[in-house]
């Protein structure tokens, strides 16, 4: 799960670094999917066996899901900072633990939903949380409801279809459904450095979440749910090395209980 993290923000990192030199987030959003799918095709091993999946509409909703929501967090780093764009999109675990006991059935401890709060009160530690009520923040909320509602998705298909089908039909449609927004949002010239971005903006998602399908091949998603919360700890690291920004001594205590959180949690769901 932490390296997963690590990969998707990694991804998210190199988004907002395109950002910053006027690159339009739907632009961004639509080169991860189709340079993504570009590259994985060949190794996913597709078959004539795998058509009837993408005429199944569960594997058209968990693609226009991680899609809207990367839509979403894109445009939201854009114009707010790393740390509040990221408590912000912490609503996703919550959603993603309150639709699995709704739609999937998943059982629902006490101890995990203890933990589940404990993670949230170490992200409002990080954030500190005057999230305010501006439009990057909105859709920062609005990524974490669609990011929540994804990894349930991806959890109720994931038993049906081999991981590596579920993440090329995600990166293909994304691909196809954004292609004519991210033309028309396309820059007039790319440097090689912007180049060099958007392959680890789509790499790094990619492969992040080939490993979240994997994982939830065989772990509810209220076990990933508070998990989740580790995708923290990269975008501190990351912020500081790209961006300079370290936090102070309230955020590091927050980060520590989200660590904490997280341990515990995977503790919970090996035994």
């Amino acid at each position: 799960m932490l390296a997963s993290m690590t990969l998707i923000v990694g991804g998210d990192v190199a988004a907002k670094s395109l950002s910053q030199i006027g690159i339009s987030p739907i632009f961004i959003a639509w080169t991860r999917f189709a340079l993504a799918s570009v590259v994985l095709l060949p190794f996913c091993g597709l078959a004539r066996a795998d058509i009837p999946a993408l005429r199944d509409p569960r594997v058209w909703l968990r693609a226009l899901l991680i899609m809207g929501g990367i839509c979403l967090l894109l445009t939201a780093l854009r114009t707010e900072p790393i740390a509040n764009t990221f408590g912000a999109f912490f609503v996703g675990p919550v959603v993603a633990y309150a639709l699995s006991r709704w739609l999937l059935r998943e059982r629902i401890t006490p101890a995990r939903t203890i933990l589940l709060g404990l993670s949230f009160v170490g992200v409002l530690l990080v954030v500190k949380p005057g999230f305010g009520a501006t439009a990057g923040m909105g859709f920062a909320v609005l990524a974490g409801v669609f990011h929540g509602c994804y990894v349930v998705s991806t959890r109720w298909i994931a038993p049906l279809y081999r991981p590596r089908l579920l993440l090329i039909s995600q990166l293909v449609l994304g691909g196809v459904l954004l292609a004519p927004f991210g033309l028309v949002a396309r820059p007039d010239s790319l440097t090689l450095a912007a180049f060099t971005l958007i392959a680890i903006s789509a790499m790094g998602s990619a492969f992040g979440n080939l490993l979240l399908v994997k994982l939830s091949q065989s772990t509810p998603s209220s076990v990933i749910a508070p998990l989740i919360y580790t995708q923290l700890i990269p975008a501190t690291i990351f912020g500081y090395l790209v961006f300079s920004d370290w936090p102070d001594w309230v955020s590091l205590a927050g980060l520590a209980v989200i660590f904490a959180t997280g341990i515990a949690s995977l503790a919970l769901s090996r035994r």
